[in-house]
Formats: C-alpha cells, structure tokens, sequence
C-alpha cells in the first residue's frame, strides 16, 4: 500500500471547510471541469461513506434535486442537507436497486462511486475485493442507471479491474479517465467517466 500523510492539505481544508472527507475536493474538481451534476437531478453515490462526495454532489442538484447514498457502513453522523438520503445495505444485496430507485424517485441521472474496499495489504485479496466491488457496480448499472445517464466510478489499478473498466467504456456514448489533483500522492486509483448510457 503507498505511504500517504492522511492530515495533508486536502485533509486540513476540508475540516476547515465542512467536508466529511477530503475525497470531496476529487468530485469538487471533476465537477467543476466536467459539469457532470446538473441542478435537480437525481444522484446514486454508492459506497458513500463518510459522505463528503454527498455534500458535494447535494450542493451541485440544489433542493430541487435527490442524493442517494448506499454504504455498508452508516455515516458517523447525519447530513445536514434535506435532499440527501442514505441506505445502510451491502451493494449485492437483493433489492438494493429497487431501494435507492424508490428513494430517488425514479433512476439515476448520475451514478457516482468512489468506493474502495477495506484493503489487507495482500495484494491478490485486495485485488480481489476491488474486482468485486466494480463487479457489484457494473451488475447495479442498468437497474439504477438511465438510458443516457452518467457513470463516474473510482478504480484502482489491476488487470481485472481493467477489463471491467473496458466493458464498461462500451456501455456508454462517450467514456474516458481522470485524474484528479486531489488524488493522494502515489495512489494507483483513477476515475472512469462515462457519458450516456447506451
């Protein structure tokens, strides 16, 4: 695993400015180059915890747009915001879809991850935990996702990893990679982006 200082910068800046995480100043970054959350649009963020990527794509839908988070893990505390709603469930659970559906208000306009499993430090388990997490992702796409929707979806470098990310470059119009600056030094991760649903 790469050695990184978790109180740097992007660490400081967000405690000082309200964030759950310093993950948020990633979708900050993409969103502000990409234009990816329109106002009033409805929002998957799956694997959300601590929930920083939710205070950020809430402020970007506005009151009149719906967040909806799924994590296995329950936020330390609630989310001041009114649109933002979380489900505490496992991705691969049965019905999980039909849930984040229902309290979105239809399916998603986005769909958003930047998930990452609790790694080891073995590198096949970790990359075996990182296969089935984008697995459950890319299995949740038609069901959540709608025709002509967006994916962003962290991924971590590994050879299984990037045959999903090539199956799922050809489920949408446009799909390319990013790099946010924020991204910890020395990381493998990057994000995939892609641009309507076919």
């Amino acid at each position: 695993m790469a050695n990184y200082h978790r109180k740097d910068a992007y660490h400081q800046r967000a405690k000082r400015e309200g964030f759950r995480s310093r993950a948020a100043y990633k979708l900050e970054e993409i969103q502000q180059r990409e234009q990816l959350l329109r106002r009033g649009a409805r929002v998957a963020d799956l694997g959300c915890w601590p929930g920083g990527w939710l205070q950020v794509a809430a402020r970007a839908v506005g009151a009149e747009g719906r967040v909806v988070g799924v994590d296995v893990r329950a936020l330390d505390a609630p989310l001041e915001e009114a649109n933002v709603s979380v489900l505490e469930a496992d991705l691969t659970a049965p019905g999980v879809a039909a849930r984040v559906r229902a309290a979105l208000g239809g399916p998603a306009d986005v769909l958003l991850s930047d998930a990452a499993p609790k790694l080891t430090g073995i590198r096949d388990t970790d990359r075996a935990r990182e296969e089935a997490l984008v697995q459950a992702i890319e299995a949740l796409l038609t069901d959540l996702l709608r025709p002509g929707g967006d994916l962003l979806v962290k991924l971590l470098e590994g050879p299984e990893v990037q045959q999903i990310a090539k199956r799922l470059e050809t489920r949408f119009v446009r799909a390319r990679s990013l790099k946010p600056k924020a991204s910890r030094k020395g990381t493998t991760e990057w994000y995939l982006l892609g641009r309507g649903l076919r």
